[in-house]
């Protein structure tokens, strides 16, 4: 019985440690997607006002409609914004056939954020209210061993980024899609302008950079409870 108990225990700690980079990765994913700043930078960075001839107001009221999109319960995106004076469809067919795909793994996103996000808080709680000190330590190293992963993880893939973003870029497409709707014309298709290879590279930057960050945190919270911890356990025994 105790052997049983304790092959539990180890694993749901490594199902812990496992769900951190996860959780911490889709939590800037989903936030990243939500960031109207985000686009927005894009827009001027890029010039997609003079790319695309449409004005500042208008692309703003295209980013809130690209992520009220996103969130919405729609199937389809319809979006239209004034270009030179006159009501626009930004979309062609194939932009919104891919926007839904794009959709779906937004919510993909969501749905494993929530389920790792839920185990997290499960198992911290339970060690946290648990009497024995034991359990809040093995919690904090487990956290501290989740950050280190998370932060080995985030830095082979930003390398692999900066080394062959194009590469990268194309891998994740072949990936995550199981058709070529992602292949557009940058001369006509309004997507690919209001969000050019410059964009995604500067995105997958900021959540690297954002997802790295959180990890030391979390770690370094972690791994400053287990020192405090070790310290006060030499007074005692002084």
């Amino acid at each position: 019985m105790e052997k049983v108990e304790r092959i539990l225990i180890i694993t749901a700690r490594w199902l812990f440690i496992l769900c951190l980079p996860v959780m911490l990765f889709t939590t800037v994913i989903g936030l990243a997607v939500n960031s109207q700043c985000l686009y927005e930078y894009g827009f001027d960075k890029y010039d997609v006002s003079q790319t695309t001839g449409i004005d500042d107001t208008e692309l703003e009221k295209a980013a809130s409609g690209l992520i009220s999109y996103f969130n919405s319960g729609e199937e389809f995106i319809d979006l239209t914004v004034i270009k030179d004076g006159e009501p626009f469809t930004l979309f062609n067919q194939r932009e919104v056939a891919h926007l839904k795909d794009v959709k779906e793994l937004i919510w993909l996103d969501y749905w494993v954020l929530l389920a790792t996000g839920s185990y997290i808080l499960l198992y911290a709680v339970v060690s946290l209210c648990w009497l024995a000190e034991e359990c809040r330590r093995r919690l904090a190293t487990a956290t501290t061993i989740g950050g280190g992963i998370t932060l080995g993880l985030i830095l082979a893939l930003g390398l692999v980024a900066v080394v062959d973003f194009q590469g990268f870029f194309l891998q994740f497409h072949l990936i995550s899609f199981t058709n070529d709707l992602w292949l557009l014309d940058p001369t006509r298709d309004y997507l690919i302008m209001l969000f050019p290879q410059g964009f995604w590279y500067d995105a997958t930057m900021l959540v690297a950079l954002v997802t790295a960050g959180l990890a030391v945190v979390v770690a370094g919270v972690a791994k400053g409870y287990l020192l405090c911890r070790r310290r006060q356990g030499r007074r005692e025994i002084i």
